[in-house]
């Protein structure tokens, strides 16, 4: 006869400690909430008036797409919504599911609803499924076979197809604050019956150290009641050496995060690559989202540069690009060349300028018809009233310029964009210069 086989695995440590029955689980789970009301951070969300408070008091949930960082409590709302709406939970996740899985969940909610029972099917990370996965879900959420909760990190408008976002409605969660966290670590304590072992400074370090993220925060205060001897209260210094985790030098949903980047965008305008890296570096090492930092060049190099080196969002958009593409630590270097690239570059907020003057005077004379000489007449009865009337072909023109006027008649021509003698704009005003005197010959 032969041995009998052991079970998979073998057994857990737990089992051979005669702790079968009492395994215990993570702080995040045990303090899980079971109520909406329970969760904390998201009161636009969750509040008296907050977005899904209102659809519940409606009796109505349609599909959702819930956007913002890990342990915003994103897949907890989702499990209770099942709850509180009396429908069916099914989760999956975009990074192990494909299209197999998906056609038996579909054809297990088709089942389901048959039988008077409705399906939340809750896809995490669901950016990560291709377009055609995507596609797959819009039948199924249209015939209401299930209410779709999607999750994500990344921006719905640039990682999710259009016809799956118009049918849902986009929610944000946001980075736990302070206040959140505390509030967090007063419930663990409660539950856990202890306080946590630290001093005052000592807190405050692993709030920040938290950044914002629910999970986080609750794993930590965990492996600080492991670390802590009877009676030994924790130092800030002490903490940091225990987790082996530095503090980040500033909170980011406080001001010493508007402090750094609004340091880093002014040693840019004033050309001080040194000091632009500088504070790159420190807000790197403080734990900042590489890609806000990426996002905040692109505008430098569209507010402060701008033509007069069309070249500056080029390589700041491709710096965004290969940090996408290699991740961190590598990607990093990326930004950081595009750092030096547009605190180099010749500076300009002429278009900048021009932009807002032209909006303003937008929203004073918005109702203005162009001049109809510039308008198409695809009609008869548009082209007895003018339209098109008159109108000259630039191509046609000596210079491929006819110095026609095209503001509204009742406007009269303004003028917004001023090129200064500094980088490309140089020759751009060289340009502006010659069609106004073109202009003024042709009686344009």
């Amino acid at each position: 006869m032969s041995p009998k086989r052991p079970q998979q695995g073998g057994p857990s440590l737990f089992a051979a400690a005669g702790m079968e029955h009492d395994a215990p689980r993570p702080l995040p789970e045990r303090l899980r909430p079971h109520k909406l009301s329970d969760v904390v951070g998201q009161d636009h969300i969750l509040g008296p008036d907050g977005a899904l408070t209102r659809m519940l008091e409606t009796r109505t949930l349609g599909s959702l797409i819930f956007w913002g960082p890990p342990g915003t409590g994103k897949t907890t709302v989702a499990r209770l919504l099942a709850d509180a709406t009396e429908l069916h939970f099914e989760q999956i996740s975009a990074v192990f599911s494909g299209v197999a899985d998906l056609k038996k969940v579909f054809d297990a909610a088709r089942a389901r609803r048959e039988t008077g029972q409705g399906t939340l099917l809750f896809v995490d990370e669901v950016h990560r499924f291709n377009r055609a996965q995507q596609d797959s879900f819009l039948p199924v959420m249209e015939d209401g076979t299930v209410v779709l909760v999607g999750a994500t990190t990344e921006n719905p408008s640039f990682e999710l197809n259009a016809a799956l976002l118009s049918r849902s409605r986009v929610l944000v969660f946001h980075s736990l604050d302070a206040a959140a966290i505390e509030k967090l670590y007063s419930h663990a304590e409660a539950v856990e019956g202890r306080k946590l072992p630290l001093d005052e400074e000592a807190r405050n370090v692993l709030i920040r150290m938290a950044d914002g993220d629910g999970r986080a925060s609750l794993t930590l205060a965990e492996e600080v009641w492991r670390s802590a001897r009877k009676g030994e209260i924790f130092n800030a210094v002490q903490l940091q050496e225990i987790l082996q985790r530095r503090a980040p030098i500033y909170d980011k949903s406080a001001d010493g995060h508007y402090n750094l980047i609004s340091a880093m965008h002014k040693s840019v305008r004033g050309s001080d690559p040194d000091a632009a890296l500088y504070y790159f570096a420190r807000m790197l090492d403080a734990g900042e989202d590489p890609l806000f930092l990426a996002r905040r060049i692109v505008r430098m190099a569209v507010e402060d540069i701008g033509l007069a080196d069309p070249q500056a969002l080029v390589i700041a958009n491709a710096a965004k690009d290969a940090y996408d593409f290699l991740g961190s630590p590598e990607g990093e270097l990326a930004i950081a060349q595009a750092v030096i690239y547009v605190a180099t570059a010749p500076k300009s907020n002429a278009a900048y300028k021009a932009f807002g003057a032209a909006k303003r005077v937008a929203k004073e004379g918005g109702s203005l018809l162009p001049p109809k000489h510039i308008l198409n007449a695809p009609t008869k009865l548009m082209q007895s009233e003018g339209y098109g009337s008159g109108y000259q072909y630039d191509h046609d023109a000596p210079d491929a310029f006819s110095g026609q006027d095209y503001f509204p008649e009742a406007l009269g021509r303004q003028h917004f964009y001023d090129p200064p003698e500094r980088g490309f704009e140089r020759e751009i005003r060289k340009r502006l210069d010659y069609w106004a005197k073109l202009r003024k010959e042709r009686g344009g």
